[in-house]
């Protein structure tokens, strides 16, 4: 047994050093950084489902990277709740995570590779009024352009029960995001549209600063608005929302049987269908061929802009003279990004509203202050406990002594591993607390089975045969006062969030720990201790105590 302790240290001390580092991964409270805990509740009457949390915890994803923040984890616990931690991190940066996600559609009035333009182009004329749907659509056949962005892809849209129309998807393969590129302009509407043409030609999609200041988040419905594709390769100049994307019934990623294609099948609720035809329809009329190669406002392009938190996420171009019903998009999609586009169609307006429980920032300065307080209150924990081990057992001491030494061996070689696995597990304050407490836990173990083995000695039992005679009545006290202290840490994890948990897990790792050093090491070792003569007679120095108890010693065994 005791090789086999020692082989699981070898192992997993391999795993550290082996490992991408050596030491634990801190939490925010010890290395300084930003924690924010949000909670999820459904809105609209709608049930809160775990597809939905995921692409809330994507589009937060991209809102912390967007921001600028490297390093962050945004995990989610439980059915409702996510928290982002972000080490370096300060409370402004990560200020709009609780802000509840924008999708909209807005027809493109021009485009162009990110970058500024010149010269600028100034117009003068109000956007063309929405059309309201005068004909069945005709199906057109798909052309291109080189203006076109090179990710242009081929879409085609099924009416329900309208005949069927095709349109063109372009779909932005890089995921990094950013909600930086939104710029706002003025009120009025001419004023409004040649401000914006005039921010658009100037900005940089790679640098905020440049051309107009923008305001982050900014994706009024009522005005136009300067957005950059997701790999920031091409900006463009938005029409007003057509769409809400809180009109969206549902989208689903399906492959063609036919073709074995995947696409996108989008489905309309209330007036959606409606507003959809009359965008489509704006769209087409704005030039028919699908060129797109001289667009320009007021009229515009051929093109429909996907925008989700101020970002365009794809621009399909329409083929039909105004789409109704329910709309097919594809565009030689691999199963990923079908996926992708169907989440963000159909979670982008997110049913959810993000409430923010707890915002928690620590300067690195105090966290390094609170990992030396915390580490100091550890060892002076440990200390008196094996001070106490020493002088009450004396020579049993010892034992308690090098069980401690190894639990703590493996609950640093443990920890280490679980924070640079893909669990990403961080040790925050309350985990050392959990780590100090769990001490006094482990070291209860001992005393419940030295005080056994002390029992049998007064009985006359000599050392060898109390060390065998005290175990079973001891492992059941010791597996039942543990099993209270694991069901108790395993509920404290359940039912928190937050650091709370961290103090959790680490007293019901410690719990666990504690039964397997009792059972592989403390015990064997015990057994191996008791053969020696001096512990077999029960000399005062062992701690055993018979020289003190007068009991009268059973034969020695041969």
């Amino acid at each position: 047994m005791l090789a086999l302790v020692a082989g699981l240290l070898v192992a997993l001390y391999l795993g550290v050093f082996l490992g991408p580092s050596t030491t634990p991964k801190l939490g925010l409270d010890l290395q300084g950084g930003t924690q924010v805990i949000l909670q999820a509740t459904p809105l609209h009457g709608q049930k809160l489902t775990a597809g939905a949390l995921d692409q809330a915890v994507n589009i937060i994803r991209n809102r912390v990277d967007g921001a600028g923040v490297g390093g962050a984890s945004i995990n989610t616990q439980g059915n409702n709740t996510i928290i982002v931690s972000a080490p370096g991190a300060n409370g402004r940066q990560l200020e709009r995570l609780d802000q509840t996600a924008l999708l909209r559609f807005r027809q493109v009035l021009a485009f162009t590779p990110n970058g500024p333009l010149t010269p600028t182009p100034a117009p003068s004329a109000s956007p063309t009024a929405s059309v309201k749907p005068t004909a069945k659509p005709t199906a057109t056949k798909t052309t291109s352009h080189d203006r076109v962005p090179s990710a242009l892809l081929a879409a085609s849209a099924t009416p329900s029960p309208s005949p069927s129309a095709t349109a063109s998807a372009a779909a932005s393969p890089s995921p990094t995001a950013s909600v930086d590129s939104v710029t706002p302009v003025p009120n009025t509407d001419s004023a409004d549209l040649a401000a914006a043409a005039q921010a658009w030609a100037s900005y940089n999609c790679n640098d905020p600063n440049a051309g107009a200041s923008p305001t982050k988040g900014n994706d009024d419905p009522k005005h136009y608005i300067v957005a950059c594709s997701k790999d920031k390769s091409t900006k463009y100049l938005l029409d007003k929302a057509g769409v809400e994307g809180t009109e969206i019934g549902g989208a689903d990623a399906t492959i063609d049987p036919q073709t074995n294609e995947w696409f996108v099948q989008l489905h309309w609720k209330g007036k959606g269908s409606d507003d959809w035809f009359n965008l489509t329809k704006k769209s087409y009329e704005a030039d028919p061929s699908g060129a797109n190669d001289r667009c320009q406002p007021p009229k515009g392009c051929n093109m429909i802009a996907v925008v989700l938190d101020g970002e365009v996420e794809s621009a399909p171009v329409t083929q039909n003279d105004g789409i109704a019903g329910d709309t097919r998009i594809t565009g030689r999609f691999s199963q990923d990004e079908a996926n992708s586009l169907a989440n963000v169609l159909k979670y982008g307006a997110l049913p959810l509203k993000l409430d923010k429980l707890d915002s928690t920032t620590v300067s690195a300065t105090l966290g390094s202050a609170q990992l030396r307080g915390g580490l100091i209150a550890g060892v002076i924990g440990l200390g008196l406990v094996v001070l106490y081990s020493l002088l009450y057992y004396r020579a049993l001491g010892f034992v308690t002594v090098a069980s401690l030494a190894l639990s703590g061996a493996l609950l640093y070689a443990v920890t280490t591993l679980l924070g640079h696995s893909s669990l990403g597990y961080t040790l925050s304050l309350p985990g050392i607390a959990g780590f100090i407490v769990a001490v006094g836990i482990t070291a209860d173990s001992f005393v419940v089975y030295f005080e056994r083995i002390r029992d049998e000695v007064r009985e006359g039992k000599r050392m060898r045969s109390a060390v065998e005679r005290a175990w079973p009545r001891a492992r059941r006290t010791i597996i039942s006062a543990d099993a209270v202290s694991l069901l108790a840490a395993i509920v404290l994890y359940l039912v928190s969030i937050g650091d709370v948990r961290g103090f959790a897990f680490t007293l019901g790792m410690s719990t666990l720990s504690d039964l397997f050093i009792v059972f592989c090491f403390t015990k064997p070792l015990l057994s191996v201790m008791a053969r020696r003569r001096a512990f077999d007679a029960g000399a005062a120095w062992t701690g055993v105590g018979r020289a003190r108890s007068g009991a009268i010693l059973e034969p020695r065994e041969a």
